[in-house]
């Protein structure tokens, strides 16, 4: 959410450099002139080094820090090209028919790891415009192809009319009806952390699975 007071403390902390969707380069620079950002259009990409480079899709949200600035800072999904696999991470987002999530797979799949939401979507006919809900992430790691899925945004503040636990919950249900194994879309607690395996170790899991 472009929390400011976080990001100045990472950047005296780290001063790293900084990849944006448009429009938050302006953000960032009235409160930290000197730092290093490189703002991006949806379908652009900035190379980190030449083992990473960074590309930013669509997806289905907008944005605003106050009542006049609708839309005048662009939102995006990351998706990381790494030695290791893709990686997707989606922010915030609607599924809006899943479009966004097929041009990613079409253009970046299939995934190494899918970051996604699972909270926060209660009620739906208010909610499901900007927020997916755990069916619909379940759909979107499908979309992507994803090795495995990680879920995100939820647990930590009550911002919507679901019980903090209700997420883990859907998101059960949601993989066990869309014939997903549980253990390909994981949730973690806060301060817990996610281990990939290497990619023959994961190759050779699967072709004994099958």
């Amino acid at each position: 959410h472009l929390d400011l007071a976080t990001l100045e403390q990472l950047w005296q902390q780290h001063h790293m450099r900084i990849v944006t969707p448009l429009g938050n380069d302006a953000i960032i620079h009235e409160r930290l002139p000197e730092a290093r950002v490189d703002a991006r259009d949806w379908g652009e990409e900035v190379e980190i080094s030449p083992d990473l480079t960074v590309y930013l899709e669509p997806m289905h949200h907008w944005s605003a820090r106050s009542l006049w600035d609708r839309n005048q800072a662009l939102w995006a999904t990351f998706v990381l090209a790494t030695p290791g696999g893709r990686i997707c991470f989606v922010g915030d987002s609607g599924y809006g028919g899943g479009d966004n999530f097929r041009h990613i797979a079409v253009r970046h799949g299939p995934l190494r790891l899918a970051i996604l939401p699972i909270g926060s979507y209660e009620p739906r006919w208010f909610m499901r415009r900007v927020h997916i809900d755990p069916a619909e992430a379940v759909e979107a790691h499908r979309v992507l192809e994803a090795s495995k899925s990680l879920g995100i945004h939820f647990g930590t503040f009550q911002l919507t009319d679901e019980g903090r636990e209700r997420p883990l919950v859907d998101l059960a249900r949601a993989c066990d009806a869309q014939g997903v194994p549980r253990e390909d879309f994981v949730a973690l607690e806060p301060g817990h952390a996610l281990t990939l395996p290497s990619r023959d170790a994961e190759r050779r899991l699967r072709e004994g699975a099958e």
